[in-house]
């Protein structure tokens, strides 16, 4: 009798804890404006707060309400999209939103095809053996490495571009590619050159994986690109409130290399933005991510 009675005294305290919790929360799915389809591994992110989620392959999404600020702004950042900003209210009632965001029109660049003898080039990392350490993200982070023209040379389409995946971790979970131009606030990444969906798995660990880029045209910009793997969710696993409070190993580990002088790969974190990373070892070369690309070179 007493332990039934203990347990209605504590199922009675759980409840409205268990309410709370999920009144607590912001919910939701992210939409294609026109057509109403689902939009996957969208970003959201709240401004002041400096948190963020992803949406799932079917574009919902779940993260945890303002606390910092009475108001907030939720920032939808969709790729092929116009970015929207959403205000929110602490406390407010923001359980199964639907945000429509708008396709933004894409104007392709001519391709101008010239003249003179083309070859293929590797450019970016060039070791096949990887240096120590680990490269992790969480959904919504991003690792973007410099593909840098060091020769000066007239480029023309990206070929292919590669990450060199760990053995570790779960080399076999998917994770987008971004490319890049430098053209963000001290040469960080910002204009989108792939304006696709590009989700891809690498079929195991400790070699490099290679991505055919070839269906989608990207002329290379004449002074490099940055080529970033970008980390998205599977399943229900689409959910987090801050990552940096509670970090757990996620998705797939790519290795870092250290063969250039210069720090040449930029992480970026929702609700942060993009950050450059200037690590080096003990004889001075910097950490950056193992990731290179084929382009086009004119002779």
């Amino acid at each position: 009798m007493l332990k039934r009675l203990l347990f209605f005294v504590a199922l009675g305290w759980l409840l409205p804890q268990l309410v709370s919790a999920q009144d607590n929360r912001i919910t939701g799915r992210v939409v294609d404006a026109k057509t109403k389809e689902p939009i996957p591994f969208a970003s959201i992110g709240l401004k002041e707060e400096q948190t963020g989620a992803l949406t799932n392959e079917y574009g919902f999404f779940q993260m945890a309400q303002p606390e910092k600020a009475a108001q907030d702004s939720l920032i939808i950042q969709a790729l092929g999209y116009i970015r929207k900003a959403v205000a929110v209210k602490r406390g407010a009632k923001l359980e199964d939103l639907i945000v429509e965001v708008t396709k933004r029109n894409i104007v392709l660049a001519e391709v101008k095809v010239e003249a003179g003898k083309v070859k293929n080039a590797d450019m970016g990392a060039r070791n096949n053996t990887p240096g120590e350490g680990m490269i992790q993200g969480m959904p919504g982070s991003q690792y973007a490495f410099f593909v840098k023209n060091e020769k000066g040379k007239k480029l023309g389409m990206i070929r292919t571009v590669s990450f060199y995946i760990g053995e570790h971790g779960f080399p076999k979970e998917p994770f987008r590619v971004r490319i890049y131009k430098n053209d963000g606030d001290y040469n960080a990444p910002n204009t989108d050159l792939l304006t696709e969906n590009v989700v891809v798995s690498a079929p195991g660990g400790g070699s490099w994986f290679t991505i055919d880029m070839t269906p989608y045209n990207i002329m290379a910009p004449d002074e490099g690109f940055f080529v970033a793997m970008e980390w998205i969710v599977s399943g229900d696993k689409f959910y987090t409130t801050n990552f940096m409070d509670n970090y757990t190993p996620y998705g797939q580990i790519m290795k870092p290399t250290f063969e250039f002088k210069e720090s040449r790969t930029w992480t970026y974190s929702m609700g942060k933005g993009w950050s450059l990373i200037t690590m080096s070892n003990s004889t001075g070369l910097r950490y950056n991510a193992m990731i290179k690309a084929e382009v086009d070179v004119y002779k």
